[in-house]
């Protein structure tokens, strides 16, 4: 930890899915006063997601789910069109994506490429979400993905057009974080 801060006290609110935390800690402020402050934390384990691309073809691949709690947050069907995610589990980010993109997806790829990596809602959720790319064709179709039963994932897999993927984060039909996230840095770079 810094010098500035001190943890003073730690609650386990939650440990039903993952651990949600209450901490009590005191923070230097720069005048060098402390301030004691409380606060919650999510911790879910860190992360990872990819877009797969299509150079030739001009497409990405999506998903399309339900998610509770956009559905809690005024998203009307709850349903979310994603890039392919998982958690790392006990696998390094590489590891993950590779088994996440097979799982969910239905493509084997081996040559995946690291983007960058980004605390995505850093106010209360502890983790980091490591971001990749990699190209994909048709060959590389091992299984119709969909996820895993046992996980309870019931997932649609949607090959999509690179332009049309854009107009929906345009039209707001595509509202997620991190494939916004990927799209825009598929664009800014002249992947596609």
């Amino acid at each position: 930890m810094i010098e500035n801060v001190n943890i003073l006290k730690t609650e386990i609110l939650s440990d039903n899915w993952y651990i949600l935390r209450k901490i009590t800690y005191e923070y230097q402020k720069k005048d060098g006063s402390l301030q004691t402050q409380t606060r919650e934390a999510y911790d879910r384990g860190n992360g990872a997601t990819i877009l797969l691309y299509n150079r030739e073809q001009k497409t990405v691949i999506l998903t399309r789910q339900f998610r509770l709690p956009t559905f809690i947050n005024g998203n009307e069907s709850g349903m979310l069109i994603e890039a392919c995610a998982g958690l790392l589990d006990k696998d390094n980010a590489e590891e993950c994506i590779l088994r996440e993109t097979e799982e969910e997806t239905g493509y084997k790829i081996t040559d995946v490429r690291k983007i960058f990596e980004a605390y995505m809602s850093p106010g209360s959720v502890t983790e980091i979400l490591y971001f990749f790319i990699a190209e994909y064709h048709k060959s590389m179709k091992v299984g119709e993905g969909g996820g895993l039963e046992h996980e309870e994932e019931n997932i649609e897999v949607l090959e999509l057009d690179f332009q049309d993927a854009m107009n929906m984060v345009d039209s707001g039909e595509i509202k997620d974080g991190k494939t916004i996230m990927l799209l825009q840095y598929i664009k800014l770079h002249d992947i596609i």
